[in-house]
């Protein structure tokens, strides 16, 4: 890619960009085309994937906000495998609910919430890219759809449960293979491969063109990115690799001692290079306290 169209990860700026006023029209874009209806982002609220620590460069990332609505959009970009990940987006959307109601209130201050999830590993099977989910309630016999009443403004409304009840989208990066012709499939165009098309009229993309070219950043935050960019390779060659040699140890001993050597052995390794102890465990399905001890 021509270094002057070469524009900066999502995931990076994520981290680093998009939680400036001035480029909240990005995200906008995105969670835009996703609901098909115009969003307004009002503010980024603080969340876990804020945090700065010494396992930032990879992993997670995310961005909590709220909409002119009042609603929750929580969007989350993982970079590594997590088992029990759709446990996990359900204890999000939770926690989310709930840090924002008071003891005390009345339920009409439970917010809606959106889980936007794009994941840059396999997730399962299935042959889309792109998995939305919301609650309806349908009668067994009938097959109508339940609507219910809800006060809003000192005005009683009809209301059905997927205008209450979270939302869920999981998008899954490696399915992507499409030339893009939808202003959807030219985002995910960006979130796999990096390039913004001349002319987009993508929402959020043409503001992305602008404000999230690499050469645009200070030579600091180009050299902050370049070292994130290098850790994700090494990341990814070092899970990879420990797998292989996991496997070819745990045939060639051919044992359950061999194995369970042969895990061993991938966690060291994958200390050695500094991945979290978390990720260690997930992967090899050693105990925090295993890894730990090692």
């Amino acid at each position: 890619m021509n270094e002057n169209n070469k524009y900066v990860r999502f995931d990076w700026a994520a981290k680093r960009m998009l939680r400036d006023k001035a480029n909240f029209g990005v995200l906008e874009g995105l969670v835009t085309v996703l609901l098909n209806e115009k969003i307004h982002i009002v503010e980024i609220l603080e969340s876990e994937g804020n945090q700065e620590d010494m396992y930032d460069k990879y992993n997670r990332v995310d961005i909590k906000a709220t909409n002119s609505k009042g609603d929750i959009i929580i969007v989350e970009i993982q970079l590594t495998r997590e088992l029990y990940y759709l446990e996990r987006i359900l204890y999000g959307v939770a926690k989310a609910i709930t840090e924002h109601i008071s003891l005390g209130d009345k339920y009409d201050k439970v917010k809606k919430v959106y889980s936007i999830n794009i994941l840059y590993f396999d997730l399962g099977h299935g042959a889309d890219y792109l998995y939305h989910g919301r609650t309806t309630f349908r009668g067994v016999h009938t097959d109508d759809t339940l609507v219910v009443n809800t006060k809003e403004r000192d005005a009683i409304r009809m209301k059905t449960p997927e205008d209450i009840f979270p939302e869920y989208f999981i998008i899954r990066i490696n399915e992507f293979n499409r030339v893009a012709t939808t202003p959807l499939e030219e985002w995910l165009d960006y979130l796999k491969n990096g390039h913004i098309k001349d002319g987009t009229t993508a929402p959020g993309l043409e503001e992305a063109r602008k404000r999230l070219q690499y050469l645009s950043m200070s030579k600091k935050d180009r050299l902050d990115y370049d070292r994130h960019i290098d850790a994700m390779m090494v990341q990814r060659d070092v899970l990879d690799t420990a797998k292989m040699e996991g496997r070819e140890e745990g045939r060639a001993e051919g044992r359950a001692e061999g194995r369970a050597e042969g895990v061993v052995d991938m966690a060291k390794g994958m200390k050695s290079h500094g991945i979290a102890p978390e990720t260690i465990s997930i992967i090899t399905g050693l105990s925090l306290d295993e890894v730990n001890g090692l």
